[in-house]
Formats: C-alpha cells, structure tokens, sequence
C-alpha cells in the first residue's frame, strides 16, 4: 500500500528466521533456475527474507523496491513484465494487471503453503480462487483519534463535516482510492462507483471538507496524533497502530458507514522466464513464519490463519483492530479495478486537489 512502515513494537519470536520448509521438498529443481526479481514496497518483508529464502531453495533473488502501486503498474506495463518475476500489489492493481494479460495463473500444486490461509482468503472478490494472486496483507481504513481529547466518531461526517472545535485538526489520505472512497461511504455508495452522478457528489463533498483539514497526509497522520497537532485523521488500521504504540488514549474505529477491504497481494509476472522459482518465492512467502513477521513488525492484519493463530495474545491486546475476524473483514467492499470508469475518476481526484 505505502512505502513506510516503522513501529515501536517488536516481538520475540526466534524463529521468525526459520525458512518454509517445504519448499525444499516441492521445489528442489527451481534451485537450478536463474536470479528472480522481487517487487514490494520498501520494509514490507522481513529484512532477512531474501536471504533465507535463498538458504532453503537455493535460488537467487533480488528485491526492486517500488514506492507506490502506481509506479510499479507503470513499469510492468511498459515493459511488458519483463524484467519481474514476482509483484507485490495491491488487489485493484493485480486486477487491473490480470486484465492486461501481464500477469501468470498460479500452479495451486507449487504453493502448498495456500493452505494457511483463511477460507474467506480464498474466496476475495478481486479474484476468487487466488486463480492470479495469493493474498499478503489485509485490513481497513477508518478513523483514528485521540479518546482523550475527542468522543468516539461514528460516521465519516465527522471526518469530513467537522464540528467547530475539530476543524483545522484534521487530516485525509490523499491516495486517489482512500480519499474518494472516505465521500463514496458517507454518500452510501459504491467504493467502486464511477457513475458521472457520484464522481460529482463526492467532489463537491471533498472540495467543501478541505476547508477544514489540517493536510492530507498518507505518512505522518499518526505522528500528528501523537503530538496532539491532529485530533482524528483518516488512516489505514495497521498505521493508527504505530500511533497507539506511543499513546494509548490513540484508538481507531471503522465509522457506522463502512470501510473498504483493503488487500495487498503476490502476483507472478507472464514474462518471467523462471515460474518455477516464482511459485517457490510465492510459497515460501506464504509460510507461518512470514505472516508472523507481518503482523507483529507491520501491525498489519494477514490472511495467513496458521500465522495468526501463532501471535503473541499481548499483541491483540494492544492494538484491538489486530483481532478483528476474517468474516468481519470480508463484509466491506473491496476496492476494484475501475477499468473504463479510471479516468472520469482521476480527472475527479485532480479537480479535487486542484481546487482552493
């Protein structure tokens, strides 16, 4: 989703280093393939990953990072694929990139470690079946705010119809799907609507709200919380985790509107020339052991029960929004791959930036 992810909270699991071994046993003949190049945004894997994996399998590999969906869509796409083995992208992109024809069908017999995953993870709208991706990540987005100096929100208004003491004192992601997608859930619409009607509510809407935000801010909003600059800002879950870390009066809350399913997911590019060792690094990925690196270094929720279920209870309790149910999260709407409907949309978002 981002390109920062830093934390104060740490646990200490010893074998979070210890390889998926099954991919010696499923995989021993894609040792001998060449070097694979990794996509993921930067700090979104553990830091010893590569190198571990190259210890269990044997193969070679090389992290690109990226810093946005949108940078890698357009390597990808203007290179055909080549050059990657293996994207880290969230779903509306990987849907977007199956569409293309840029990315490969996942051989389900080279990832045995899907099996760790929840069944609501098998069955996500972007692509049931994981026919073209296996999910990394997931969560919400919703409001984070400090309980000490503000009652809990309950809508999205709160957000963008502030009341007089909460205005100046607010902040909005401005990533296009987020910031849209904030208007799209108080309007009761579609995350995914493009219709000229809701393209013009939700500007009119947001034009209005930036009057009365303190920035838009996609990296810091946490901090801002912490420092007491901000009251409530527009956040991703696992990010108003790093600012409960620090202050325990930070809560976060899906507002009585809804969020949207967030989920970032593993892609196999069409053009690699080594789809075996991309099934390995895609399998191995999807081993325990990583999915509890995610969730305890990232504060992010995973789809990976079987590394879910091996969490530290301490870290639940901690940060609530960690425990939330694959069913619970499944309910929201996911964003999708807006098609024909993606340029009415970011001509939308740039009128909505541009206006005073």
């Amino acid at each position: 989703m981002t390109n920062k992810f830093t934390n104060s909270f740490r646990l200490p699991f010893a074998w979070l280093t210890a390889g998926a071994t099954c991919a010696l046993s499923v995989f021993a003949g894609a040792a001998q393939a060449e070097k694979i190049v990794i996509s993921n945004w930067d700090g979104y894997m553990p830091p010893d990953l590569l190198e571990n994996f190259t210890k269990e399998t044997g193969i070679e590999a090389e992290l690109s990072v990226h810093g946005t969906n949108e940078e890698i869509m357009g390597k990808v796409v203007a290179g055909g694929g080549k050059g990657y083995d293996v994207l880290f992208v969230s779903s509306p992109f990987a849907e977007a990139l199956n569409n293309l024809g840029l990315v490969a069908a996942i051989d389900h017999d080279k990832v045995p470690n899907a099996s760790n995953l929840y069944g609501e993870a098998k069955e996500l709208a972007h692509d049931p079946g994981n026919n073209y991706s296996m999910p990394y990540a997931w969560g919400t987005t919703g409001l984070c705010y400090r309980s000490d100096l503000m009652p809990e929100p309950t809508s999205w208004n709160d957000l963008l119809k502030p009341s007089d003491d909460l205005k100046g004192k607010v902040t909005m992601l401005s990533t296009d799907r987020w910031l849209m997608g904030a208007a799209a859930l108080a309007l009761g619409k579609s995350l995914n609507d493009t219709s000229d009607e809701t393209l013009a509510a939700a500007k009119d809407l947001l034009v209005a709200a930036k009057q009365d935000l303190l920035a838009y801010d996609d990296a810091t909003f946490y901090l801002k919380l912490v420092s007491g600059e901000a009251t409530m800002v527009h956040a991703w879950d696992g990010w108003c985790n790093y600012g409960i870390g620090e202050n325990a009066d930070i809560k976060y809350t899906i507002p009585s509107e809804g969020s949207d399913l967030w989920v970032d997911a593993l892609v196999i590019a069409d053009a690699s020339e080594n789809k075996d060792a991309a099934h390995a690094f895609v399998n191995y990925v999807l081993g325990a052991d990583v999915g509890v690196w995610v969730a305890s270094n990232i504060l992010y929720k995973t789809p990976n029960k079987a590394a879910m279920e091996a969490l530290d209870p301490s870290l639940i309790e901690t940060f609530p929004n960690m425990g939330m149910s694959p069913a619970d999260l499944t309910k929201y709407e996911q964003l999708r791959d807006l098609g024909n409907g993606q340029k009415p949309f970011a001509r939308t978002v740039t009128e909505i930036m541009a206006a005073q």
